[in-house]
């Protein structure tokens, strides 16, 4: 049987084959030495994000008013995680919470990274594109900041932080 990349996006064993392949690739990264694992998962995220575009867009325009909405859409169609949000407006960030990430569903103790900093170039680049025609004042663009808290490290949730800007700003 064949499959294309929009039968995959609705495949549910391909969560786990991705989980498994970054673990792999970590390894064999810090064997390597000398390479930011951290920003190569949030690359593989970006480029992950490039071609998801191209089988699903979950919104037209992404702004202050639905940011929260659009992340909880991406988490549960892409991850099947269903997270909290919290948005803070004097920081600039946004802290997602999510204690069911099924990229960090275990924790290993041979290697030191959080599988969902994936996440953190995957959406936001995915808000990117949905954005980057746009010209209006209430959009919103994210940065990736850090993961504070991962269950592969050995917390209880994985913790994400993004920063983000407001239009032109």
């Amino acid at each position: 049987m064949s499959f294309n990349r929009s039968d995959l996006f609705l495949a549910e064993a391909a969560m786990n084959q991705m989980r498994n392949a970054i673990y792999f690739l970590a390894r064999l990264m810090e064997k390597k030495g000398d390479i930011d694992i951290n920003e190569r998962l949030r690359n593989m995220g970006r480029n992950i994000a490039r071609t998801f575009i191209k089988y699903w867009k979950p919104i037209e325009i992404v702004n202050v008013s639905n940011i929260k909405d659009v992340i909880q859409t991406i988490y549960q169609k892409i991850v099947n995680s269903s997270v909290s949000i919290e948005v803070n407006s004097d920081e600039k960030i946004i802290i997602i919470k999510d204690y069911k990430c099924s990229l960090c569903k275990y924790n290993y103790k041979d290697i030191n990274i959080a599988g969902c900093e994936i996440l953190l170039g995957l959406v936001s680049e995915l808000i990117f594109l949905i954005n980057k025609e746009l010209k209006d004042t209430s959009l919103i663009f994210l940065e990736p900041y850090k993961v504070e808290e991962s269950r592969a490290r050995g917390d209880n949730l994985c913790l994400q932080v993004y920063k983000y800007k407001k239009g032109g700003s």
